[in-house]
């Protein structure tokens, strides 16, 4: 079933794109089940498997709203009336809390672009408060601030970098101020040319972009 994902998948989100309505949608319901959300399933099954081998507590559950994100879009407070999202997204998270509360592995994938994430995208009022009280710990935050350094020099970039100012409350001159900026935090690779990535195993080639997020995923989980 894996033969193909995801870019049997992505042709058919290209072709959604270009057709974006329910008709069209409802016609090619069963190419959608076959190109793209079996598969997807198979890979949440086949990479959570693996997952658990350096993450034993990886949550993995093939199913829409849960490890698979839905296509179907919320369109009533937007602009854009468009149903259906043209990506598909995949996450693999740790913890007891909601799933977007919690650190995690994220796989994305749609024309012309691929993703892969580990960490929190957005912090909740609770979180960033963890998270900052954690961050002004000097060991805690020297530990986070080693990992940064190691996942640049291997070419990866970070997100969750918003606010302009410190805090109130905290020291501008502390040495590790600059991570009080985030309202979230994780580590990512862009792949804009899928090309290069027509001849792989998109299991274990997410699989090895994955051990090497994993230190943040780690760090994120133990202290936030």
């Amino acid at each position: 079933m894996l033969t193909g994902f995801p870019f049997e998948a992505i042709k058919f989100l290209s072709k959604l794109k270009r057709n974006n309505t329910k008709e069209w949608f409802e016609y090619h319901r069963e190419e959608f089940n076959n190109l793209l959300f079996e598969p997807a399933q198979e890979f949440v099954v086949v990479l959570g498997e693996l997952l658990r081998t350096i993450a034993p507590d990886i949550i993995a559950i093939p199913k829409t709203d849960k490890s698979i994100f839905r296509l179907h879009r919320d369109v009533r407070f937007s602009k854009e009336k468009s149903p259906y999202k043209t990506n598909l997204g995949i996450l693999f998270w740790e913890g007891e809390r909601k799933k977007m509360e919690c650190s995690g592995f994220y796989f994305h994938a749609e024309p012309d672009y691929m993703f892969f994430g580990a960490g929190i995208y957005m912090f909740n009022d609770a979180l960033l408060k963890k998270y900052r009280d954690v961050i002004y710990n000097p060991d805690k935050a020297k530990e986070l601030d080693s990992i940064i350094n190691k996942l640049k020099k291997r070419g990866y970039f970070f997100g969750g970098k918003v606010y302009k100012r410190i805090p109130k409350g905290f020291d501008a001159e502390y040495p590790f101020s600059d991570y009080l900026l985030y309202n979230g935090f994780y580590v990512y690779e862009e792949i804009k040319d899928l090309k290069k990535l027509q001849k792989e195993d998109m299991v274990k080639f997410s699989l090895k972009k994955f051990k090497n997020m994993l230190p943040l995923h780690q760090w994120l989980v133990k202290n936030i």
